[in-house]
C-alpha cells in the first residue's frame, strides 16, 4: 500500500477513491439533515437511529474519520508535489487558458471547506461525545423527557446569524469543490467511456444541488427561530 502511495498516478486513485466515499457520505447526510425541514419527528428517530447503533458508532463512523483526514491528507500531498515538479514557471500565466479557476484553487476551496468542518465537529459533534460518553447519557432526550433532543439541538444551532453565514459560505466553497472535484476524481480512475458526459451532468448536479440543499436547511432553521 505505502508503494502505492509513493507513486503519482497511486496518490491520484487514493485520492479519488476518498472523495467518491466522501461523495456517499455527503448524500447521506443531507438526506438526514433534510428530515429537519419536512418532518422533525422522523429527523429525530433517525438522529437516535445513527448516534446509538454500535455498528455506525464504533465501525462506520471511525471509517468515516478517517476518510476524511485522509482525503485532505492526500489533497495537500499531492498540491505541494505538483507546485515541487514546476521547476519552470510560465512566461505569461493565461489563467483560463491553462485551467479552470475551480483547479487552480482547489487547495484553498479544501482548506476552508476544512476549517469549516473543524467548527462543524465543535459544533455538533464532541457536544454529542460529550453528552454520551462523558456524562452517560445515550437516551438522546430533551431534559424534561418529553421528546428527543436532536430538532431542538438543530434549530438552537442556527439561531446565530454569524453561524448561518459561515455554514452557508461553507457550503458555497464545498460547491466549488465538488464541481472541479467530482470530474479529476472520475478521469483518474480512468472513467472516460460512453458514460462520460452523463456522468459529467450528474457531477454538476450533486455539486449545485447538494450544497444547496444543506443552504436550504440553515436558512430554514434560521428564519423560523422566534428572535
Amino acid at each position: 500500500m505505502s508503494g502505492f502511495l509513493k507513486s503519482s498516478i497511486g496518490r491520484k486513485i487514493a485520492m479519488a477513491i476518498s472523495a467518491f466515499f466522501l461523495m456517499v457520505f455527503i448524500l447521506q447526510h443531507f438526506a438526514i439533515n433534510i428530515l429537519s425541514v419536512f418532518n422533525p419527528d422522523a429527523f429525530n428517530e433517525v438522529s437516535h437511529f445513527m448516534g446509538t447503533n454500535p455498528l455506525v458508532q464504533f465501525v462506520l463512523q471511525p471509517v468515516l474519520i478517517f476518510g476524511v483526514v485522509f482525503h485532505f491528507l492526500m489533497g495537500f500531498v499531492l498540491e505541494f508535489k505538483n507546485r515541487a515538479s514546476r521547476r519552470v514557471s510560465y512566461a505569461v500565466n493565461n489563467g483560463n487558458a491553462n485551467s479552470t479557476w475551480m483547479s487552480r484553487n482547489m487547495i484553498y476551496s479544501g482548506g476552508f471547506i476544512l476549517v469549516f468542518l473543524v467548527i462543524h465537529f465543535i459544533d455538533f459533534w464532541i457536544p454529542e461525545l460529550n453528552i454520551k460518553y462523558v456524562t452517560g447519557d445515550t437516551s438522546g432526550l430533551l431534559a424534561d423527557g418529553s421528546d428527543y433532543r436532536y430538532f431542538e439541538e438543530l434549530q438552537h444551532k442556527f439561531v446565530p446569524l454569524w453561524r448561518v453565514i459561515l455554514y452557508c459560505v461553507g457550503f458555497i466553497f464545498l460547491s466549488l469543490h465538488l464541481l472541479h472535484g467530482f470530474n479529476s476524481a472520475f478521469q483518474s480512475v480512468g472513467g472516460n467511456n460512453k458514460y462520460t458526459n452523463s456522468l459529467k451532468g450528474f457531477g454538476k448536479a450533486y455539486a449545485v444541488l447538494i450544497p444547496l440543499g444543506f443552504i436550504v436547511i440553515a436558512l430554514f432553521h434560521f428564519f423560523n427561530n422566534s428572535h
